[in-house]
């Protein structure tokens, strides 16, 4: 073993000269082939510029993601559509709530002075409303010194016994309303009680109920008896209209767990209840 390790001075000068060569040519080759600084540049410039091309790319990604918004009438606002728009609860309810005194905003100022919203967001809405054409573009009156008032009650003419010609003569009434209101009016033995039952007549929007009703008003009402909510039966509370029997058995039991009604308007948190139909539930209801 002792003759394989051991070596000559000459030999150990050959094996020393022989890892020097060696060492030389590896840190050669290093820096012979070692790439450019102006490579390094440009490939960094090629990384910044698909690195910004990716980014362009999520972006519009992002952008056709999100949900669009198409131009709508601020009155229709639905709690879902109020949500999806950024507003508070408390902010829809105020709408909802102007709706149901049967109010109308006319103007991107009456909005937000209704819902109270903040400017930023109405900023972001405000493009997107869009208000019937004879809002946003009313038509000249005929002198421009006449300003037209609100007819009163004895000017109207009696909705009960208006006939389809002279409801025609609404704006926006044309054949097929006119006959479908006198054959909604006629399901009624003694005609409609009030003017909001135009709202049950189908088709008509309500800004053409509100042309509607500054010319014709109920002057002669039918005559019925109210049902007292409070003693009501199940098979007297289906007589009225938007309540059927699921939703007569529920306002009964409501009834037993509250005690009596002490307001008609407590009837809209029975589940199911038809809020939007209130107004036209309560002409048939008493408390006593």
């Amino acid at each position: 073993m002792k003759s394989h390790f051991t070596f000559t001075k000459k030999q150990r000068n050959g094996i020393f000269l022989l890892l020097l060569i060696m060492v030389v040519l590896q840190v050669g080759y290093f820096y012979v082939n070692r790439p450019p600084s102006q490579d390094v540049l440009v490939n960094q410039e090629a990384l910044e510029a698909f690195t910004q091309e990716l980014d362009s790319l999520r972006l519009v990604q992002l952008e056709e993601s999100n949900p669009k918004i198409y131009p709508f009438n601020p009155n229709y606002i639905t709690d879902y559509k109020g949500a999806q728009l950024g507003m508070t609860n408390e902010e829809i309810d105020r709408l909802l709530n102007h709706r149901k005194q049967n109010k109308w905003i006319n103007s991107v100022e009456d909005f937000q002075k209704v819902t109270q919203v903040s400017d930023s967001l109405l900023n972001a809405m405000s493009p997107y409303f869009k208000f019937p054409e004879w809002v946003s573009n009313p038509k000249p009156s005929v002198a421009s010194a006449y300003v037209k008032r609100e007819k009163t009650f004895a000017e109207k003419r009696d909705l009960n016994k208006a006939t389809a010609a002279q409801l025609k003569t609404v704006n926006g009434v044309g054949d097929v309303l006119s006959d479908r209101i006198v054959k909604f009016r006629n399901k009624f033995p003694g005609g409609f009680i009030a003017d909001i039952q135009l709202e049950d007549v189908y088709g008509l929007t309500p800004e053409v109920i509100q042309r509607i009703t500054s010319e014709f008003t109920v002057k002669t009402p039918r005559n019925f008896e109210k049902i007292n909510v409070n003693t009501a039966t199940v098979e007297q509370l289906v007589t009225i209209q938007h309540i059927d029997y699921d939703l007569a058995y529920r306002i009964i039991e409501q009834r037993q767990l509250r005690e009596g009604y002490k307001s008609i308007d407590e009837l809209t948190k029975v589940k199911g209840f038809p809020i939007n139909k209130i107004d036209i539930i309560k002409l048939y209801l008493s408390l006593d």
